[in-house]
């Protein structure tokens, strides 16, 4: 099993900026991959971004240029900067983990629980 625990929501006015963080905890043999979900009230839950082990990256368009993830694999960490933030971007954020565990080195996916970011304008 992996635990998620994220950090760094919160309320912050348009153009302000915020950074996420989710570390991830357990019988962790690898990481394939770390990255964002967020869903808004009334919406469907969204991929924003996506870390991938070897460090490439995937971003939602809405994001691109704004948002940026980034990883401390020591630390079995990620990162959401996000800037230039806008009222759209008002959405419970969930982080999520491709993650080999140990003993049976089978490749799942988990979540985390969310944090709440709200963008006033």
């Amino acid at each position: 099993q992996v635990q998620l625990v994220e950090s760094g929501g919160g309320l912050v006015q348009a153009g302000g900026s915020l950074r996420l963080s989710c570390a991830a905890s357990g019988r962790i043999f690898r990481l394939n991959a770390m990255g964002w979900h967020r869903q808004a009230p009334g919406k469907q839950r969204e991929l924003v971004a996506t870390l991938i082990s070897g460090g490439s990256t995937n971003y939602t368009d809405s994001v691109k240029g704004r948002f940026t993830i980034s990883g401390d694999n020591a630390k079995n960490t990620v990162y959401l900067q996000m800037n230039s933030l806008k009222p759209e971007d008002t959405a419970v954020y969930y982080c999520h983990a491709n993650g080999v565990t140990y003993p049976d080195y089978v490749a799942r996916y988990y979540w985390g629980r969310g944090t709440q970011v709200t963008v006033s304008s």
